[in-house]
């Protein structure tokens, strides 16, 4: 008896099932239409972003040289120039200067498919 009960419930599921699966295939969804292509190189490039919680500001590009500020996630700040992998920066909340590492502090890409 019980096998009954469950070969009834299957065809009722499966009947259920057809006019649902139907009616999607019935309507068609509107094609988008892509973004016009811009060229990349004309794009200015994208701003520095600490990429951890806070990176050490030092006197020299050094991680032995003493600290002189911290540069939180989120702090806006200019880069002035870099040497090997350190960024000569200034955090433009605290207004101070000093050196960061490129590990935690870089520049996102932009992805271009020309």
């Amino acid at each position: 008896m019980r096998s009954t009960r469950i070969a009834i419930s299957a065809a009722m599921l499966g009947a259920l099932a057809l006019p649902v699966l139907s009616a999607t295939t019935a309507s068609a969804a509107p094609i988008a239409t892509p973004a016009p292509a811009s060229n990349c190189s004309s794009l200015s490039p994208l701003p520095y972003e600490v990429h951890t919680r806070a990176v050490t500001i030092r006197s020299k590009a050094t991680t032995k040289s003493t600290a002189v500020g911290v540069l939180y996630r989120g702090h806006k700040f200019t880069v002035h120039k870099k040497s090997g992998n350190w960024l000569y920066v200034t955090d433009r909340t605290t207004r101070v200067k000093g050196w960061v590492s490129g590990t935690y502090v870089y520049r996102d890409v932009r992805m271009c498919l020309d």
